[in-house]
């Protein structure tokens, strides 16, 4: 009886590990956003297009597979702005701003791009680091006013998504080296700029997405492993008892946001350096006054996945690859916004699937509590009754 009371608690203690380990509740609830999203997708096509609905549905849920290599480079740049609302989040700052600093980040790899001379073999590379410079910029200004002047984060971060997305785009239509008037877009970079292609035909995928998964990954040993990530998640869980033990709030503020966007502004740079899948082109800015929507899908990515780094990479791939899905959903007469509509409903989800997670881990840790118990009572009343018998036992003996 002992070994089972034994074994009962080692189930019940790696139960516990795998929960805490892998997160078990926000996956869960993500695995449930999903479904429900997914479902809500296909009744819509059901009443849209009753006859191509399942066709529809099958090119979202499995198009992707056949255009994984730009399942890879749209999920690059929606995953660099979701570890940067997610950072924030940590700290417990609503960084709506990533679409602005998500569009300097494009400007100033843009910039670097076209106006410095550089050797091949580094130009690519700066390019990307002025990128994060720039989205560090517009990152860092929205933390000084959050920080001195106790300004909201969310009121300033949206204001710099308008003025950084008419700044870049007056000086982009002002440059006759970056800007071709005739077709109104920028001009190709040259091929030195442009970041190492993976090889997958006919996609855009490149070392972008292997170095976007490497910063999420050190993001995350930053917050779990290190004294700053600490004090970050402190500050985010409690302003002045992290103040009162000795932490500085102010200066985490400005440091958080400023990294914030410096995580966009890599998603900028990564997505306008990636060279074309047509030889001798590359991937180009059309400034026509409109926020960039990553930045906006970048909150859903990070939403989706908790606003933790590992979990950000899985729902950037998840959304990217049903987004590739839903382009081809037009082929049997969808519009490929229909995905807008699955997303936004996946991310509605997302609440009140955790909600219901945690009604229904309740229900089942009440279960296992109740057999643990009558485990007990019965292990108790069989080591009650060997007890009796065995004194029955040394009586007649006795005799």
């Amino acid at each position: 009886m002992q070994d089972k009371n034994s074994a009962n608690k080692k189930n019940k203690y790696d139960f516990k590990s795998i929960k805490n380990v892998i997160g078990f509740s926000s996956f869960s609830a993500a695995l449930m956003a999903i479904f429900l999203g997914l479902i809500f997708g296909f009744l819509v096509m059901l009443v849209a297009k009753p006859g191509n609905a399942l066709a529809g549905f099958q090119n979202v849920v499995f198009g992707g597979f056949r255009r994984i290599g730009d399942v890879f480079y749209f999920a690059t740049p929606i995953l660099m702005t979701g570890l940067a609302v997610g950072f924030a989040f940590k700290m417990g700052l609503f960084n709506i701003g990533a679409s602005g600093q998500y569009t300097m980040g494009m400007f100033f790899a843009l910039y670097v791009g076209f106006m410095w001379d550089l050797p091949s073999n580094i130009h690519w590379a700066v390019a990307v680091l002025a990128g994060m410079v720039g989205g560090m910029l517009w990152g860092f200004i929205p933390g000084i006013f959050k920080a001195l002047l106790n300004v909201n984060e969310v009121i300033t971060s949206i204001m710099f998504n308008y003025i950084g997305m008419y700044l870049v785009d007056m000086i982009i239509q002002g440059s006759s080296v970056m800007y071709v008037s005739n077709k109104t877009r920028t001009n190709y970079l040259p091929a030195d700029v442009q970041i190492p292609s993976l090889g997958i035909p006919g996609s855009n995928v490149n070392l972008g997405i292997v170095l976007a998964i490497i910063i999420a990954i050190i993001l995350y040993i930053v917050l779990q492993k290190t004294t700053f990530g600490y004090e970050l998640k402190a500050t985010g869980f409690n302003k002045h008892a992290s103040e009162y033990a000795g932490m500085k709030g102010k200066r985490n503020i400005i440091i958080t946001m400023a990294i914030a966007g410096g995580l966009a502004g890599l998603g900028g740079a990564f997505a306008i350096l990636a060279p074309s899948a047509i030889a001798g082109s590359s991937m180009t800015y059309e400034p026509i006054n409109i926020i960039a929507p990553n930045g906006f899908n970048g909150i859903a990515v990070a939403l989706l996945g908790n606003s933790h780094p590992i979990g950000t990479i899985l729902s950037a791939v998840f959304i990217s690859h049903i987004q590739r899905g839903g382009t081809l959903a037009s082929l049997v007469g969808y519009k490929p916004e229909i995905i807008d509509v699955v997303v936004a409903i996946i991310i509605y989800f997302s609440a009140f699937a955790m909600i219901m997670n945690v009604a229904v881990a309740n229900f089942f840790k009440k279960r296992l509590k109740k057999k643990n118990d009558d485990d007990t009572i019965v292990g108790r009343e069989q080591t009650q009754s060997d007890l009796n018998q065995a004194s029955n036992n040394n009586s007649r003996e006795a005799e």
